[in-house]
């Protein structure tokens, strides 16, 4: 897992699209302890309170770009993958604003904080803990 996020960091995916990644997939898997730590990293990156507050509701907002949108509709996909999996529509809608390399890495950082989500909600990390 170590050396999947250390590949991660490498990639062109901005600290936006990866924070929002993070948090949104935490959110969904009710991961304290990620959501917490991803939360923390996009307010000393710059986000807003306002924005983050209203990530998941990021569908009945004007305050996320089309762009961003497509990141969040490929993390749902992807975090709910019993319900229908990354659908070819979401697909197409991400290659309106991203390469198929970009998406690629989205997808990438996608299935690391689940992985990171299901360790961390399976292991019981409390909020705080320190590694």
């Amino acid at each position: 897992m170590y050396g999947l996020e250390q590949y991660l960091a490498t990639t062109v995916v901005s600290k936006t699209h990866k924070e929002f990644i993070k948090l949104r997939a935490s959110q969904i898997n009710h991961c304290a302890f990620c959501i917490d730590m991803h939360s923390k990293d996009a307010l000393k990156n710059g986000e807003t309170t306002q924005r983050l507050l209203l990530l998941d509701a990021w569908r009945e907002t004007d305050l996320f770009t089309e762009e961003e949108k497509a990141v969040l509709a490929i993390t749902e996909d992807i975090t709910l993958i019993s319900e229908k999996g990354l659908t070819e529509e979401t697909y197409q809608n991400a290659l309106k604003y991203f390469s198929e390399d970009y998406i690629a890495q989205i997808i990438m950082v996608a299935v690391a904080i689940n992985a990171w989500n299901r360790i961390s909600v399976s292991t019981h990390i409390a909020v705080g803990t320190k590694f």
